[in-house]
């Protein structure tokens, strides 16, 4: 596609355009001079080259006062109108009103995080930001969604956030493991010969293989049975609440869920590392006041939470 560019309007400096317009509005070159902050000689040598580039002297002298001519009468309404429209492009975007307006944000993140934040987050919406609404989906792309802007903001484990993203970290977690309510052979204590004897119950968000629990196994030679691979971490509760299976997951979720399904919760019998969370979004926002906003909001609720 050809551009076009006017070749006069790039050789002016847009600065004595400025000048030019406060020369025309007050007519007097001391009195332009303070409007734009300059002194009354670089005003003089302003004029000199408007006068030049305008070919038309633009102010002239009648008694003590200067008057316009007819050019430079025709030039101002334009002036006026036109460096006005450009500096509401150049400056910064009015703030973001949550109480007012209509807005649809979309989050990654995945069912832990929908789990442990979506409640608390709706609800301060609907207090601070009625007309807000939320998509979220589960990413199994998440560098492709940010980069598209399909996503305005992503909640992530800290570590798996390209270095190209923004990040402001939110929370840590640890793990605790998780059985039914009466389970035959787990008792107020777990040992880990006892863990490794029962059926686990795995959740692989992304399919892909291994976990933090199997990681520190191998390092002490150790394996257990993974009996069920699952996708979901609100999934795993439902099925460890109604079979004799075990399942070792983030806390703050544990704990939710074992307010509504008959769950225990007990210490993993293995020192197992925490892990921290972390918001991620496209650098092109950092500045964006809606998105500033949301990222703040959300910030409060998972302090609260």
């Amino acid at each position: 596609m050809h551009t076009m560019h006017d070749p006069l309007l790039s050789s002016i400096d847009l600065n004595l355009l400025v000048v030019l317009r406060a020369l025309l509005q007050e007519r007097h070159v001391t009195r332009a001079a303070s409007q734009v902050g300059l002194s009354q000689s670089a005003t003089s040598h302003a004029l000199s080259r408007l006068r030049e580039l305008c070919k038309d002297p633009l102010l002239v002298r009648r008694g003590r006062k200067l008057e316009l001519t007819p050019r430079a009468l025709r030039l101002l309404p334009g002036l006026e109108r036109g460096l006005s429209e450009l500096s509401g492009v150049v400056t910064a975007e009015p703030p973001f009103e949550p109480r007012t307006t209509r807005k649809l944000f979309t989050l990654g993140m995945a069912d832990y995080a929908q789990g442990v934040l979506l409640t608390p987050l709706l609800s301060e919406l609907e207090r601070g930001a009625p007309n807000v609404d939320l998509s979220v989906v589960t990413f199994p792309n998440l560098s492709e969604l940010l980069d598209a802007g399909a996503v305005d903001l992503a909640l992530v484990v800290t570590d798996s956030v390209p270095a190209t993203f923004s990040t402001q970290k939110l929370f840590s977690d640890r793990f605790v493991s998780m059985v039914r309510q009466g389970h035959p052979r787990v008792t107020k204590k777990l040992t880990l010969d006892g863990y490794l004897a029962l059926r686990h119950v795995l959740v692989a968000p992304g399919g892909a293989p291994g976990s933090i629990v199997d990681t520190e196994l191998e390092r002490r030679g150790l394996k257990r049975r993974v009996a069920l691979v699952v996708s979901s971490f609100l999934v795993a509760p439902i099925v460890v609440s109604e079979t004799d299976f075990i399942s070792t997951m983030p806390e703050r979720l544990a704990r939710r869920m074992a307010e509504r399904f008959p769950l225990r919760l007990i210490e993993p019998p293995l020192r197992l590392p925490r892990f921290a969370f972390s918001l991620a979004w496209h650098p092109r926002l950092d500045h964006d006041s809606a998105h500033h906003w949301l990222r703040r909001v959300i910030t409060e609720v998972c302090a609260k939470v």
